[in-house]
This record gives C-alpha cells, sequence and structure tokens, in this order.
C-alpha cells in the first residue's frame, strides 16, 4: 500500500510529469517521431447518452495546439474549418461506485471564445465535438438528449494526450560500431 501511495503520488507531482513528459519527447525523438502533450484548458460539458443506456459525457476544451477555426463564404452562409483533437474514451468511477464514460474534444481557445459569444457558434462547436465520438469511437449518442451543464467546466481527471508528428529525415540510424549485441533489425 505504501509504494502504491508513493506512486499516485508521484504522478500528481506536476515536476515528475513535466519529466516524464520531457523522457517520452526524447524517446520518441529517437524513434523520429516528434511528440507534443495536449493539456486540456476546461471549457463546458455536454451530457448524453452512449448506445441509448449508458451515461456519458464529452468534455469540450481547448488548447492553443490545435488549428484556429476558419470561415469560408459560401452561397447561403458561410462553411467552417474547426480542426480538433480527440481523446480515446476512457471510463471512470464516481464516488458512488457507478462507471461513467469520459470523452475529451480539444479546439483552439479561439472556438471556445467564439462559442462564448454566440449561441449558433456553440450549437456548432456541441455537433462537431458529438460528430467527433460517433465517428472516430464507433458509437451512437444520444443527439436528441444532449445538454451542456451549467456550472461545470470538465467532468473526471484531466489527462494529457499525444500528437504524434514524423520529424523530417525520419529516425535517426544507430551506430555501427559492430559491438551490439542484438541482431540488426
Amino acid at each position: 500500500r505504501e509504494l502504491f501511495a508513493e506512486f499516485a503520488a508521484e504522478l500528481n507531482d506536476p515536476e515528475q510529469r513535466r519529466l516524464y513528459e520531457e523522457e517520452v519527447a526524447a524517446l520518441e525523438r529517437e524513434r523520429g517521431v516528434e511528440v507534443r502533450f495536449v493539456h486540456p484548458t476546461p471549457g463546458f460539458v455536454l451530457r448524453t447518452s452512449q448506445e441509448g443506456s449508458r451515461r456519458c459525457y464529452i468534455n469540450v476544451c481547448s488548447n492553443a495546439l490545435m488549428g484556429e477555426p476558419r470561415a469560408r463564404s459560401e452561397r447561403g452562409g458561410q462553411r467552417w474549418e474547426l480542426p480538433y483533437s480527440l481523446a480515446p474514451g476512457r471510463e471512470e468511477l464516481r464516488p458512488a461506485g457507478r462507471r461513467r464514460l469520459l470523452y475529451d474534444v480539444v479546439f483552439h481557445p479561439a472556438a471556445l471564445r467564439l462559442a462564448a459569444r454566440s449561441a449558433r457558434f456553440r450549437r456548432l462547436l456541441c455537433d462537431t465535438a458529438l460528430e467527433a465520438v460517433e465517428s472516430q469511437c464507433g458509437v451512437r449518442l444520444d443527439r436528441n438528449n444532449a445538454s451542456v451543464l451549467r456550472g461545470v467546466s470538465y467532468k473526471g481527471v484531466p489527462q494529457a494526450p499525444v500528437i504524434r508528428s514524423p520529424l523530417p529525415g525520419g529516425p535517426p540510424k544507430p551506430p555501427d560500431d559492430g559491438e551490439s549485441p542484438l541482431p540488426p533489425f
């Protein structure tokens, strides 16, 4: 129990988390991949149900790493481009012992600012978040009864998903000194 308590305390320490993220980024760089951690800033929460029976929550968050929203004029209105990042769904235990499903959809902070000023844009943001979860996670959500929770900016424990992109030139070649005990790839 003491070891588990130490491990949990270490995970919650911001300095340890920063060190962990630096080590992961360095290891991925060796493999030829750039890694950026997306720390979600709370925005608002959508409550809905999945497959008609399980309650789930969609945290609509922001992070400056996401692309800014852009509008293009079209006949009859505008077409919006809303880049987002979707973290894999996760299940968390509530204090009462019941489980809840959580999804994080992260947009650029400008998108959340626009949603705070315009009810129509907020509806567009909500529809985009619901569509993202449905299409990427392969689930069916109750769109008719989806509602924004008042006074709640985030449900669950925030987790930082990772954006991976290949580095130009690919992974570096390992040194060929002939003394490696491992066979070549």
